[in-house]
């Protein structure tokens, strides 16, 4: 035996964030987990040392993702960029998303530990922070004023992409979501003073 973990880590995680997704952290239990990941409960407790464990393996993981993902949209201008950006992360119709899972542990925050509190603020404030910058790329290619409130900006389109990432599971189908980008984009207008 090499005391390796015997399992695909990365195929854990991934389950794991799907029922951390789905449930929230405070009403995912063991049970949901193990079931999930497939692995036994010694295995999980072995590897990760308890939910929590998991849960901040899980969430450091979906950060990263959907950081990349938000990193990564493509266009000819920074309000074009935050545009694709929003739109990358409509849903496509064949089934409903489970959600940000930043968005659902910023709402179970106060069940979570300290270090994954820390964790699910730092991640928000990154995907924040990413938007925040496309608007200053904005004003510093004169796309957008120069006395913009960049920070409402930011939390406004962190708002419209958890609205995005969320909505599906209320109800939104991605034509109204895609309607509601429309409007969310109005807040930087698409006339360049250059």
């Amino acid at each position: 035996m090499s005391g390796k973990p015997q399992f695909d880590e990365a195929s854990v995680i991934a389950a794991a964030i799907g029922v951390f997704r789905r449930h929230g952290y405070a009403a995912a239990a063991i049970s949901d987990l193990t079931e999930a990941t497939g692995l036994s409960r010694s295995s999980l407790y072995q590897r990760f040392h308890d939910k929590d464990g998991l849960f901040q393996e899980a969430l450091a993981t979906y950060t990263q993702r959907v950081l990349q993902r938000m990193n990564s949209a493509k266009a000819d201008t920074a309000r074009g960029r935050l545009e694709a950006l929003l739109r990358a992360f409509l849903p496509d119709g064949s089934s409903r998303t489970a959600g940000c899972l930043i968005a659902r542990s910023s709402a179970d925050i106060a069940a979570l530990s300290a270090e994954a509190q820390a964790a699910t603020l730092e991640g928000a404030a990154h995907q924040r922070e990413v938007l925040a910058g496309l608007l200053r790329e904005g004003v510093a290619a004169g796309e957008l004023a120069a006395d913009a409130d960049i920070d409402a900006m930011a939390w406004h389109y962190l708002g419209a992409l958890q609205a995005v990432l969320n909505f599906a599971q209320t109800g939104a189908d991605p034509g109204m979501l895609d309607r509601m980008i429309d409007v969310a984009m109005s807040a930087w207008p698409a006339t360049t003073r250059r």
